[in-house]
């Protein structure tokens, strides 16, 4: 039976130039459509096994055949260029295939050992293989470069915002309301942000949706390389009736290498040479490229858990990561009864999906001790503190007890959540799934129902709404809280 079929499949290859195109195959009819590759299949195979006799007529010094299964491969190569589908292949296309078979025919009949053949599609496979690899690794290189990488008019914008604002009389650097940024009984925001762009979407959205935006207050945290452009953008846009105020992370003195466990291992030697691996450049290039994200390097990222030193005189605070939009009004967050955990936040796993052992090394004894492998993940970007409850359970000890065990990065790789895990596991109130929804940076099936529908979207992965491989069918979530026609942006050619 399998050589009737082999030999039915000879005699169809060679008779194809009176085949409909889409239907070469003799095993399954294919259903006529402008989309069908059957014909495209068909020349890349042939181009492989020609690939395959070339080699063994090599080998058996049939340096004719060899010869004529070279031009045909050439030949197809030409014809098939870069086509996807049956409709872009040109008109000589049955003729060729027809050529091909022939040669092809020629060749099993002269060179055919099973052995040889099989050995020579493994090793075409083996580096087939490789090349894939090579190519994975070096599209996760080009997509993490890109992920964090500023594009050219989100910097112009923040170095005119930065000139202007130097240019400004002291008097008129000042915000208004200022007497409301230490008055508990408003809704305080937590915003950590470099990117001024991405800033002003989550304080306009929020702003926009609040049904009382004089009783909302915007605490945001910078770096000294984009104070002036924060500050200067908001000055330029107030928020409404809401109260804003910038600080500059650079001047909080009390955060130092002496009392913060990451800063004091980012001085390190060992941690320099992980994060840079200047001296051996191709363990660098083979390692998780995901961990040596320069935000790591940031105390804005890590200021997360210091939230309590940063507001004393706040009660609660809601911590808001700045590539979320927000679409509802949030103060109902305000009376979720949080149970006398400090955290509030929507959890993130399935079955089996993103719970602790995703993100901490069980296999390590003082992780595989102290937590469940199966508890739930949650997510960072949206989440409700209760600092009394804090300040009570000593969080941040908590997390200098934990960063300081994992110098040698041994319990969890870099980053912020496994962290937060940890120093949260049993103090974390699960929210209602609707008030976040995550993954519209890195997953294409997000539903849209479940978009429109919740209070914050989190656009968390690598595509970025304000980035060039940002997914466009969920980039006009964000796009509509940004005035395309503000001078500024305009200048610096920033278009929707």
């Amino acid at each position: 039976a399998t050589l009737k079929l082999e030999n039915a499949a000879i005699e169809r290859s060679r008779a194809v130039d009176s085949a409909v195109l889409g239907r070469y195959n003799i095993w399954r009819r294919e259903i006529e459509n402008e989309n069908s590759d059957s014909t495209v299949r068909l020349m890349r195979d042939q181009i492989i096994m020609a690939q395959v006799y070339i080699g063994i007529a090599k080998m058996k010094n049939k340096l004719g055949l060899q010869q004529d299964l070279k031009i045909r491969v050439k030949e197809s190569q030409r014809a098939v260029g870069e086509s996807t589908v049956d409709a872009d292949l040109p008109h000589s296309a049955p003729e060729k295939i027809k050529k091909m078979g022939k040669v092809l025919s020629i060749a099993r009949e002269q060179l055919y050992d099973c052995k040889l053949v099989t050995g020579k599609l493994r090793a075409m496979l083996q580096r087939s293989d490789e090349q894939v690899r090579s190519l994975k690794k070096q599209s996760t290189f080009l997509s993490q470069l890109a992920a964090k990488t500023i594009p050219n008019a989100i910097h112009c914008l923040s170095m005119r915002l930065t000139i202007e604002y130097y240019l400004l009389p002291l008097e008129k650097r000042k915000f208004p309301r200022s007497e409301n940024l230490e008055n508990p009984n408003l809704y305080h925001y937590a915003l950590f942000s470099d990117n001024v762009l991405a800033a002003s979407v989550v304080v306009n959205s929020t702003i926009m949706n609040a049904k009382d935006p004089l009783k909302h207050v915007f605490h945001l945290v910078t770096d000294k390389l984009n104070f002036g452009a924060m500050n200067m953008w908001f000055l330029l846009n107030p928020p409404g009736k809401a109260t804003i105020n910038v600080e500059n992370v650079d001047e909080f003195k009390w955060l130092n290498s002496s009392y913060c466990p990451v800063l004091r291992q980012l001085e390190t030697s060992a941690m320099k040479e992980y994060y840079f691996k200047a001296d051996n450049p191709t363990k660098s290039a083979s390692s998780n490229l995901k961990y040596r994200n320069p935000k790591y390097l940031s105390m804005l990222n890590h200021l997360r858990f210091y939230l309590p030193q940063v507001y004393p005189k706040l009660d609660k605070i809601l911590f808001l990561d700045d590539d979320i939009v927000v679409q509802n009004d949030l103060t109902g967050l305000w009376s979720v009864d949080l149970h006398g955990k400090v955290n509030g936040a929507v959890e993130t796993c399935g079955e089996s999906f993103h719970r602790f052992d995703k993100y901490l090394n069980f296999s390590n004894p003082h992780i595989s001790r102290n937590f469940d492998p199966n508890a739930c993940g949650w997510a960072y970007g949206m989440n409700m503190f209760d600092l009394k409850e804090w300040k009570k359970r000593d969080i941040t000890g908590i997390y200098h007890k934990w960063q300081n065990m994992n110098e040698d990065r041994a319990l969890w790789k870099l980053g912020t959540l496994p962290p937060g895990l940890i120093t949260f596991y049993g103090l974390t109130h699960p929210l209602e799934k609707s008030w976040h929804v995550l993954g519209l940076g890195y997953n294409p099936s997000v539903d849209k129902k479940e978009i429109e529908h919740a209070a914050v979207i989190h656009y968390n992965g690598n595509m970025k709404p304000w980035l060039e491989l940002a997914m466009t069918k969920y980039r006009s979530y964000w796009t509509k809280y940004i005035k395309y026609d503000h001078p500024y942006l305009r200048s610096c050619n920033l278009s929707e």
